[in-house]
């Protein structure tokens, strides 16, 4: 790591004002060239660690990157992740308040809702199945509280910025059809996906890592170093299976899944 940790605390007290004044950020890639996926993951536990004593409860997690096509663009050969914490969750067909965020993104993804715990190191799709109580459609909403573009010299945020800011991750919306793990093939699982009636995306779950459960298992034997597992009843969203559907106040996305039902929301 190239940061020292009062580096790594203010940066993650500056994300934390950033999303309570709605005010984005520089990147941080350019305040610290230096920075490392290291020191990004310790940003993003700091910002975390800053929401749970403020009353917040880890829910789950998030896996992000787990396309071929975005991790050639950001030259890395691995998917990211962040935390779900609980007033991240919005109903199926409810509202999400746009003055909460800054510039809100939607994806389609599979949510596994977990069983057992299950931790690395070695762990594979096999065990994520066994570990699964439910996957469930589900819909992730994104925010950036690091400008996306620097105003100056046009540079474009770096996996480092993307990983402190929790993997971009601001929602999550569950809906449809519960599925028992076994009893879909999960990579042909695949979503129409509309704004206001039109259809903007569609993909199939295979995109992701060709399949789901590798990306649980993926996140299983990421965090075991860290003496972290996935615990019973926590929520993984496995990775968007679209490209990001950019929203703004007074849209409605809907994603329909076919035979495992539907999931929407309204930003209000």
């Amino acid at each position: 790591m190239a940061l020292s940790d009062d580096d790594i605390q203010a940066c993650a007290r500056r994300l934390h004002q950033a999303e309570k004044t709605r005010t984005q950020i520089r990147q941080l890639s350019l305040d610290f060239p230096e920075i490392t996926i290291a020191d990004a993951y310790a940003i993003q536990k700091a910002w975390v660690e800053v929401k749970i004593a403020e009353g917040r409860i880890v829910k789950g997690h998030k896996i992000g990157l787990t396309s071929k096509a975005m991790q050639s663009a950001l030259n890395i050969d691995e998917p990211d992740s962040g935390v779900l914490l609980d007033d991240m969750f919005f109903a199926d067909g409810g509202i999400v308040p746009t003055e909460r965020f800054i510039a809100t993104r939607v994806e389609a993804e599979l949510a596994f809702v977990m069983s057992k715990r299950l931790s690395g190191p070695n762990c594979t799709m096999f065990d994520v199945l066994n570990a699964t109580d439910f996957v469930v459609p589900a819909l992730e909403i994104l925010d950036t509280r690091i400008e996306r573009v620097d105003p100056t010299t046009k540079a474009t945020r770096k996996i480092f910025d993307t990983i402190a800011d929790n993997a971009a991750n601001a929602g999550i919306v569950l809906g449809g059809r519960p599925i028992r793990p076994l009893h879909a093939d999960l990579r042909w699982i695949g979503a129409l996906c509309f704004k206001n009636g039109q259809l903007e995306e569609t993909g199939l779950a295979a995109g992701v890592l060709n399949h789901p459960a590798a990306a649980v298992a993926w996140l299983a034997n990421k965090i075991a170093p860290l003496g972290l597992a996935l615990e019973p009843g926590q929520v993984v969203l496995a990775g968007s299976f679209i490209r990001p559907i950019e929203t703004r106040k007074g849209d409605t996305i809907q994603a329909d899944y076919g035979a495992y039902g539907s999931v929407s929301c309204y930003f209000a």
